[in-house]
């Protein structure tokens, strides 16, 4: 999961040494939260328009987690 996570946002952002993905252990309710990191300069390559990209993003996560029977959240820092 943070394979794919940061070969999306590797396409995206201008910096790409720059992606830390920090991944929590399952909260109570079993739920694993991506920290994801980039330079300041990408933070708006990264969120988009109205929030469209890192929707984007958040989605194919969820999709995939699913299909592990996993439950994701992806936290833009």
């Amino acid at each position: 999961m943070e394979d794919l996570l940061f070969t999306v946002v590797k396409g995206l952002v201008e910096y790409p040494e720059q992606i830390h993905i920090e991944v929590d252990e399952p909260n109570e309710e079993g739920i694993v939260v991506y920290r994801l990191h980039v330079a300041e300069s990408d933070m708006g390559r990264i969120i988009g328009k109205q929030g469209r990209i890192a929707n984007a993003i958040r989605t194919i996560m969820r999709a995939i987690a699913t299909r592990n029977d996993l439950k994701v959240a992806v936290e833009i820092v």
